[in-house]
């Protein structure tokens, strides 16, 4: 294993809910996930395409992509999700005992890039569960210009647990917090990370800039997340056993 989280970001993480890593992807890395950031992007519009429509999901042409679940479609993608350096950013926050959760490619279209309303990540999950860690890793450096993320504390949320969210039924988002305090923006650098638990309230703002802002989200569980019926949420791979790769 390779990647030192230090006790003062891990006393953070259980304090606040977040932490900003520094370096965690290499300038090939991100090189690498720009070219798929492109494959999969065109995909989405050949799909939309396909439908004669500008929305899936939550995704809308030229704006904003969500695009889940690609990581068996790229070993770019899989290389990372899997890589010793996510092994110690997990065992860090999670403990010994790590599942992959869920992997997305989010990705903000230029100069009018779609916000995205404040939402806890397991807001997203109709039935109660064991909170998860989200690492949202910037693959272009992030601001408030350009859409970076904004992250509430749990302080500041007054809450680290999970609350029941609204659906925006125009822009499909769904909305959890509703106060006026604005969160706290990450900047970072591509190749950073913000990482964060499932209960944390963000959001992000549009981008404003000429160029695309790309996001690489990875999530990890300390146990196995199933719906009600029995399936796997997404994907359940058991990544760490005992503070070990297994996978």
């Amino acid at each position: 294993m390779s990647f030192q989280v230090a006790a003062s970001e891990k006393q953070a993480f259980e304090e606040k809910g977040y932490v900003v890593l520094k370096k965690v992807l290499s300038g090939d890395q991100l090189r690498v996930l720009h070219q798929e950031c492109r494959r999969f992007m065109d995909e989405e519009n050949a799909e939309m395409d396909a439908q004669g429509v500008d929305n899936i999901n939550l995704s809308f042409r030229d704006r904003r992509y969500f695009l889940p679940m690609k990581l068996k479609q790229s070993e770019a993608i899989r290389s990372i999700a899997f890589s010793p350096t996510m092994a110690d950013v997990c065992h860090a926050l999670l403990g010994p005992r790590v599942y992959f959760f869920l992997d997305q490619l989010v990705m903000k279209g230029a100069e009018e890039g779609m916000a995205f309303s404040w939402h806890q990540d397991s807001g997203y999950i109709p039935f109660a569960h064991r909170p998860y860690l989200t690492c949202w890793l910037p693959l272009d450096d992030v601001n408030k210009v350009n859409g970076t993320v904004y992250l509430l504390s749990y302080e500041e949320a007054g809450t680290r647990h999970r609350v029941e969210h609204v659906k925006d039924e125009v822009i499909q988002d769904k909305v959890g917090y509703f106060g006026d305090k604005p969160g706290t923006p990450a900047y970072l650098k591509a190749g950073d990370m913000a990482a964060f638990s499932s209960t944390v309230f963000h959001r992000s703002g549009p981008n404003t800039t000429k160029n695309m802002r790309r996001v690489l989200l990875l999530q990890y569980s300390a146990e196995p997340i199933y719906n009600l019926d029995g399936q796997p949420r997404h994907w359940v791979e058991p990544f760490l056993e005992e503070g070990k790769l297994v996978a």
